[in-house]
């Protein structure tokens, strides 16, 4: 059976610098990513800045294209227009300030040759969903505070209907405040409108209360993936465990073992380290892990965890 969307052994590379006299180089912003998301599933990316999430993110949502791989909707090549939308980080920058709210929530119907009437019913029915103001369809982007300006935003999302959302770090540009606003929000909708979501966010109590599983991104490559619950409760991944490790306590106590901490910064995706890219920073590394990339694979006694490390627990 078909997921609702497959990543299939997909990278993105980019080439920077260089020019008439000598060579660019080659970032390797995502590197042979394979995942799934099915219907009405929350699959959280995760993963400090730097590792790529924004990136695969774009990708799905089909604004970028992949430099080798494929990326499957429903088993298909082509994606359905408007089945895959997305909600930015900055709703500053995102919303255009010359056009109306009404407009800009309604301009992906506009795009899919809807006419104007059904266009303008279906934006202000959004708008009211969302929680915002009964005359705010005719006010300008600037008139609204941030938190509202992600409404706007997420109704822009999901007015064409689409069956996947990728929410890219949604909360992150929120004051504290609202941030669990728009959380509780987010999560209304994706029940009532029985959403599929990629939830992209470095924050993982954000993360333990929407995700179904959790993809760990480290460098452009998927380093663990796992339910949600398993993944809290027993890290396979040393990179996964440290990132627990330096968060808030959250949900199921965790295995002894607990503590690792990272060493330095992640590495340059221009130049990223052989082997296993974690290596570099990762206090379980041995020569093994400095010259053979391990493969994503089941965790000991755990079928459904997947861990990318010579040494998985």
């Amino acid at each position: 059976m078909n997921a609702l969307l497959d990543i299939d052994a997909m990278s993105v590379h980019f080439k920077v610098g260089g020019g008439l006299l000598k060579r660019g180089q080659v970032l390797r912003a995502v590197e042979n990513v394979t995942l799934r998301i099915e219907e009405n599933e929350t699959v959280a990316l995760v993963g400090e800045s730097g590792s790529g999430k924004t990136t695969l993110g774009r990708v799905v949502a089909g604004l970028a294209d992949p430099s080798a791989g494929a990326v499957r909707y429903r088993g298909g090549a082509v994606r359905p227009a408007g089945k895959v939308q997305m909600i930015f980080q900055d709703p500053f920058s995102a919303l255009d300030p010359r056009m109306l709210v009404a407009d800009i929530v309604a301009e992906p119907l506009r795009l899919l040759g809807v006419d104007a009437q059904e266009r303008r019913e279906r934006a202000r029915a959004l708008i009211e969903q969302v929680r915002l103001p009964a005359d705010a369809g005719d006010r300008y982007p600037h008139e609204f505070s941030g938190g509202q300006r992600q409404r706007i935003a997420i109704a822009r999302a999901l007015v064409a209907d689409p069956e996947l959302v990728v929410a890219d770090e949604p909360l992150s540009a929120l004051d504290v405040s609202i941030q669990s606003q728009v959380l509780n929000l987010i999560a209304e909708l994706r029940e009532t409108r029985k959403l599929a979501m990629l939830f992209i966010s470095h924050d993982l109590g954000v993360v333990h209360h929407l995700a179904d599983r959790v993809a760990v991104l480290y460098l452009g490559r998927l380093v663990e993936v796992a339910k949600r619950d398993d993944l809290f409760a027993r890290p396979s991944h040393p990179y996964t465990r440290a990132l627990l490790d330096a968060a808030p306590r959250i949900g199921p106590r965790r295995v002894p073992g607990a503590g690792l901490s990272l060493r330095g910064e992640i590495p340059s995706p221009i130049n990223p380290p052989s082997g296993c890219v974690f290596h570099t920073r990762c206090p379980k590394a041995t020569d093994l892990c400095r010259t053979t990339a391990p493969a994503l694979e089941p965790a000991p006694g755990r079928p459904v965890q997947w861990a990318a490390c010579h040494h998985k627990e």
